[in-house]
């Protein structure tokens, strides 16, 4: 039996100042960070077999922080992995929400929504995006651990989750998987039918305990 943890960063500082996240190097905050430990209790009480782990983070701040807070429970060193970041948002990374919202062209209801410009200089679009996700879960599924722990972001969650479905990348123009700060997906395969479960989705009950 596979078992694949999905785990988003929590509160980061870009959260509270209301900037863009993307590849901002943006850093938890002292909530965050204690929700990041109460994140690596909930995995250390989930997993049978600590030796049968890995551990793979985003190599952005807010996730590496993350990831450390869960390896250092777990005995695990994580593997720092830029495939994993969040999608690129070029000139807006940083800006404050109201500039980004006010220059990002939303993709259309019908035609391109993969390859449609966002309209901000230097941004990955969607296909860009999805493949970098996808490229990275290649690598982390060519040996798979027992049990992953995929430490990422809010929209590379919805690739992450998709990618070990089996969901084609080009279903993602539509499909989309939605997650909070510092939640838990929880996806299995079985070792008779080799099925792969959803078993849950955007789990924040362990934040609630602070």
């Amino acid at each position: 039996m596979l078992n694949l943890y999905v785990v988003t960063h929590p509160e980061a500082t870009h959260h509270v100042e209301d900037r863009v996240g993307g590849w901002y190097d943006s850093e938890l905050t002292p909530a965050g960070l204690v929700h990041a430990g109460l994140i690596a209790d909930a995995l250390t009480q989930r997993v049978n077999d600590v030796a049968g782990v890995s551990v793979f983070t985003s190599d952005l701040t807010r996730t590496t922080q993350t990831a450390v807070a869960i390896g250092q429970r777990l005995d695990r060193e994580p593997v720092s992995m830029s495939e994993l970041r969040e999608k690129s948002y070029g000139e807006g990374e940083g800006q404050p929400d109201a500039w980004f919202r006010d220059r990002f062209v939303p993709p259309p209801a019908t035609g391109e929504r993969m390859d449609h410009d966002e309209g901000l200089a230097g941004a990955e679009t969607k296909l860009e995006w999805v493949r970098r996700v996808y490229r990275g879960m290649d690598q982390i599924m060519s040996a798979p651990a027992p049990t992953t722990i995929v430490v990422t972001h809010g929209g590379s969650a919805s690739p992450v989750i998709a990618h070990w479905l089996r969901i084609p990348w080009d279903a993602l123009a539509y499909a989309s998987f939605r997650v909070e700060t510092g939640s838990i997906t929880h996806l299995r395969e079985d070792d008779y039918f080799h099925n792969r479960t959803l078993v849950e989705l955007n789990d924040t009950t362990h934040l609630r305990r602070n």
